[in-house]
């Protein structure tokens, strides 16, 4: 059971960057290497985030069975020792989705992603019955990713966060600064705002200003100390660090991200495994980066260490 209520866990995600750790895999068979997973997560914490998800996007979640998620986020909860929130997945239709939460909670996680459903497109009032129905099943504190084909505005957010006191945040995974002007306007500071768009070091600056004071950062897994620096730096304001920063390895790095769908997560484990941390490969239809891409995600990793 989380020790926190939906309102303290809601604060405590707002208040510093938050890590999205990779699942780890067995090069042999791509299953789950779980003692791997244990101790990246350990190194991983000898940093200060200010929450985790465990088995979230850049987790893979997409390509693990429903066992797999519960032993991810439960190694996640008996790891970090209560030392920060940890934030379980939920995804796919209505029923599935209550299944996840239910084993959140038995597993010990504070909050929950919510995830789009998967390959169905649906009305933004069908999308707000499916989240109200998540909600109302879990005693957890809520996020819903606003991304793909789970798009609410900011009249069925205002509905759903009156009828569910557990609703306690918003992440961003469209980049639409007017929809995020809209909805900060109309909710203020009733939900935390997460950025949540792919290597959302590029928005943070912007976004901090329509009060998103955090996000989950994927560099976070291979260069810790540089990604704390930036957030630092957006959080201070501090444009020149910000800029240079994204000059020198962000905007690089995302140039390589951009060169084949569903990089977003390869990237990451590709860097992981620059740095010594090696963490296994992605299971398809995801692709790993090819030998060339990897030596030049190496020199660019070299510039920050």
């Amino acid at each position: 059971m989380s020790r926190y209520t939906p309102k303290e866990f809601a604060k405590i995600v707002g208040s510093g960057l938050l890590s999205f750790p990779i699942t780890h895999f067995k090069a042999s068979d791509h299953s789950f290497n779980e003692d791997a997973y244990r101790a990246n997560l350990n190194w991983l914490f000898s940093h200060d985030a200010a929450a985790m998800f465990a088995a979230g996007g850049t987790g893979e979640f997409f390509s693990l069975t429903q066992k797999e998620v519960d032993r991810v986020v439960r190694a996640a909860v008996q790891e970090t020792g209560h030392k920060m929130p940890v934030i379980a997945p939920a995804g796919g239709g209505t029923a599935v989705s209550i299944e996840y939460c239910q084993a959140a909670e038995a597993a010990g996680a504070d909050g929950v992603l919510l995830l789009p459903p998967y390959l169905t497109e649906a009305a933004k009032d069908g999308v707000a019955a499916h989240v109200e129905a998540i909600c109302k099943s879990t005693k957890l504190g809520v996020i819903v990713y606003n991304r793909a084909n789970q798009r609410l505005d900011e009249v069925e957010l205002e509905k759903l966060a009156e009828r569910c006191p557990n609703l306690v945040g918003y992440k961003d995974g469209l980049g639409d600064i007017e929809l995020m002007t809209r909805i900060y306007a109309r909710l203020g500071d009733r939900l935390t705002y997460i950025g949540g768009l792919p290597t959302a070091e590029t928005f943070a600056l912007p976004y901090l200003e329509m009060g998103v004071t955090t996000y989950s950062s994927a560099i976070f897994n291979f260069a810790p100390e540089f990604a704390l620096n930036f957030y630092h730096a957006v959080r201070a304001r501090n444009y020149e660090q910000v800029y240079k920063s994204l000059n020198e390895f962000v905007l690089p790095y995302i140039a390589i991200r951009n060169r084949k769908q569903g990089y977003a997560v390869s990237i990451v484990k590709a860097g992981m495994k620059i740095v010594g941390r090696d963490a296994g490969p992605v299971r398809t239809p995801l692709l790993d980066l090819t030998e060339s891409e990897m030596a030049e995600l190496a020199a660019l990793i070299s510039r920050i260490q």
